[in-house]
């Protein structure tokens, strides 16, 4: 091909790169795609805006009466809207988010008539950075928008009233720095094959590589398929990946905090993880409220770039596919026919699903989130007021406890009882666990409380999540199909959750990427086909992140999580364990009981108690202490039903704080207890982790099973009045299968000694 610039190499490697990418963008021949490139110094995206201005600027100058015009509509094709439109409901104070709005079942299937014969007009040629002039319809790029009163199909489907006016960018459509082939489309773009779909259905996961971590020291990465964590492809994926204004914009967000650049920051190394698609599990991260608050914040920063950069990205296709509908329909003598190319949605909008403990946590994140969004899409964030309010600072009725703030003990005089300062870092604000907002992000704002289906991200608890589907299932209320078509879905803070309720979450993961009950106005023909085949879970990355694993956490990853590019997780190598912050000469004995099958260790447990499979004593020295002062400590609810059961049935002097536990009755155990009037206390994990109440009066100490958060160890033993003593011991139960707990609290290389031995008691001191 001759060029205005003389002959013209298509076979140069790099230049050819290019030519593939206008081509895939533009739809144009290869011969034009040069020309534009050449032109513009192989500048990909100035070329590419050119290319749109004149393929506009021709089909301004057509006849009008060749083509009619379109009646507007409420969510007209890029249009200014019409004073005497109505406003949109959500913008109203009044507005809940809980309803969604009327949605029109009805959508236009006729195609406009066919514009006149047009002649392409001369190229004209623009500087990167040059706007269109709205007034002149000189320049700029197509947009999603009405071209020459010619209905596109996004205009077919659009809502009459709807709120989405304001989603149509008339600015040049932004790409990507490196091309259309990124971890993004070419992970949803996959037709997974039945041979496929039937061994995902197996869920059998084999880890096949291992790659030490670079930021988190005396841990590995560990995952299924190939290894996706090469250092070269994880630079090279962070410049290719990333919407260029995210880019820039994140490039400043690092030079402000942390003074390096993206790709090697800490951000970008976890971005890269997370953009493989893979499903992650990493729950050996330090929480910012056990003072690792560098360390969450960066993990944190990760996944809000990995989930901008998804929706953005999302929006962007929808655009450009638009386009190239609205360019087919021009010329097409009959109804047009959408292939494979153009799907590219769900079933619903929604794309992105974080799930939170609390709000306090959900305000960080969603704050952190309006941060990393580029200027130009929040100039507006909408109902920020409602937000900080709702999900601010809200007094908790156990703060309004009497007994927590003076607790009086025969005359002395009152006193303040202190909190530990990861308690007052992770409740100290508002701490309410039951919370859904949607978020929607518009061309140049933010909503917050945007209806659900409306959303292109949900940030929810598992708890109200778990209320919906149960209204659902109670026929209270119709549907919950905005989860019909996450994409990626995000778990932070996994063991505060496991100690809410880890079955909320678990029943989530199970209902997501269903098939929905009804259409919700979406256009079928758009949709992608594993979609409709139902195979959309086998698309769904779930990230999971937390403090430590526990096996429910694991059975979730195992089961629930399977994602076809496979799995990443991270292992930690060895555990140093807490027995440092126990006084040294505390005498701690850990008795082992043998156990063949998880289904009976609560059995055997309880048996090993009560002295059925021991010649240790443990309850009956419990039943012969004169002097009382003796704590049960128990991780699980369902252990502290067992153990409470046998002790009314032996009609032991026993007081009780449990899960569900008032404010009042736990005041009124703890008095009980310090005066003698109850010899035995049961103290339930849960309980103490969420209000952390300080007991005093004890003398010894029965751990009946170990607590799952390593921290919390120290704190139960060190409520032994006089743990210096010599006197003072604690005895703790443990089995095999318990060796996550046993690890994290004595260290792997005691934990692996005491679990393989053949003596089943140990003495720590």
């Amino acid at each position: 091909m001759e060029a205005a610039g003389g002959n013209l190499d298509l076979n140069d490697t790099a230049n050819s790169a290019l030519v593939d990418s206008f081509y895939e963008i533009t739809s144009s021949i290869r011969q034009e795609a040069a020309f534009f490139l050449e032109s513009h110094q192989w500048d990909l995206d100035a070329a590419v805006s050119t290319f749109l201005d004149n393929d506009n600027a021709a089909v301004a100058v057509a006849p009008s009466s060749a083509v009619p015009a379109a009646p507007p509509t409420g969510g007209g094709g890029g249009g200014t809207p019409s004073p005497t439109d109505s406003p949109d409901e959500s913008m109203s104070p009044n507005y809940s988010p809980s309803q969604s709005p009327a949605r029109s079942r009805s959508r236009s299937r006729s195609l406009s008539p066919a514009p006149a014969t047009m002649s392409r007009l001369p190229y004209q040629l623009r500087q990167r950075g040059e706007k269109k002039n709205k007034k002149t319809g000189t320049a700029g790029a197509s947009g999603s928008g009405n071209r020459g009163g010619i209905r596109t199909l996004a205009d077919l489907n659009r809502i009459p009233g709807g709120s989405d006016s304001d989603d149509d960018d008339d600015e040049p459509q932004e790409y990507y720095t490196g091309g259309e082939k990124s971890s993004f489309l070419l992970h949803l773009e996959k037709n997974l094959s039945d041979e496929e779909v039937e061994s995902l259905s197996k869920k059998k996961w084999k880890y096949r590589w291992e790659v030490p971590s670079l930021d988190l020291s005396n841990c590995k990465w560990v995952g299924t398929g190939d290894c996706c964590l090469k250092t070269q492809d994880m630079l090279d994926s962070s410049t290719r990946d990333v919407k260029q204004s995210l880019y820039k914009h994140w490039l400043e967000v690092c030079k402000l905090y942390g003074g390096r650049d993206f790709p090697v920051s800490k951000h970008g190394s976890f971005f890269n993880i997370f953009n493989s698609y893979r499903d992650v599990l990493h729950c050996n991260k330090k929480p910012f409220y056990l003072k690792g608050h560098g360390e969450d914040s960066n993990i944190m920063d990760a996944y809000l770039m990995h989930s901008l950069n998804h929706i953005f990205r999302s929006i962007d296709l929808v655009k450009k596919n638009d386009t190239k509908v609205a360019k087919l329909q021009e010329t097409a003598e009959s109804e047009l026919l959408i292939d494979d190319v153009v799907r590219d949605r769900g079933f619903t909008r929604p794309k992105v699903l974080i799930l939170l403990p609390i709000r306090h946590i959900a305000l960080r994140v969603v704050k952190r989130l309006i941060q990393l969004t580029p200027q130009a899409s929040k100039v507006n964030v909408e109902f920020m007021d409602r937000f900080l309010e709702e999900f601010g600072y809200q007094e908790d009725e156990a703060d309004l406890d009497n007994e927590e703030l003076k607790l009086k003990i025969g005359n002395s005089k009152s006193q303040k009882i202190s909190k530990p300062s990861d308690y007052e870092a992770l409740f100290g604000g508002n701490s309410d666990d039951d919370f859904m907002i949607g978020i929607k992000f518009t061309r140049k704002s933010i909503r917050l409380y945007s209806d659900f289906y409306s959303s292109d991200m949900i940030v929810a608890s598992p708890l109200a999540l778990r209320e919906k589907i149960d209204k659902v299932w109670a026929k209270k209320e119709e549907d919950f199909d905005y989860l019909s078509s996450i994409e990626v879905t995000i778990v932070d803070h996994a063991d505060v959750i496991a100690m809410q309720n880890w079955e909320h979450l678990a029943v989530v993961l199970e209902q997501s990427n269903r098939m929905p009950s009804k259409q919700h106005g979406t256009d079928i023909m758009r949709i992608r086909k594993w979609h409709l085949d139902g195979h959309a879970r086998f698309y769904r990355q779930t990230i999971v992140l937390g403090h430590y694993v526990n096996p429910d956490i694991n059975s979730s990853f195992n089961n629930w999580c399977v994602n076809y590019q496979g799995k990443i997780k991270s292992v930690c190598e060895t555990h140093k364990g807490v027995l440092r912050k126990v006084p040294p000469d505390l005498r701690q004995i850990y008795e082992r009981f043998d156990v063949g099958s998880i289904a009976d260790i609560d059995d055997i447990r309880l048996a090993h108690f009560i002295n059925k499979v021991s010649s240790e004593k443990v309850f009956p020295k419990i039943k012969d202490s004169e002097e009382g002062g003796i704590m049960i400590f128990i991780s699980s609810y369902f252990e502290f039903v067992r153990v409470r059961n046998f002790l009314k049935s032996q009609n032991a002097s026993f007081c009780l704080l449990g899960d569900n536990t008032k404010p009042k009755d736990v005041s009124r155990a703890r008095n009980w207890f310090i005066q003698g009037k109850h010899k035995i206390m049961l103290y339930t994990e849960r309980l103490l982790f969420f209000r952390r109440y300080k007991i005093r009066g004890v003398r010894d100490l029965i751990i009946y099973s170990l607590p799952e958060r390593k921290e919390l160890y120290p704190e139960v033993v060190n409520m032994l009045e006089g743990a210096n003593n010599s006197n003072m011991s604690c005895t703790a139960l443990f089995s095999k299968l318990d060796w996550l707990r046993l690890e994290r609290i004595v260290g792997t290389a005691s934990a692996k000694r005491m679990v393989t031995s053949d003596k089943p008691v140990f003495v720590l001191c």
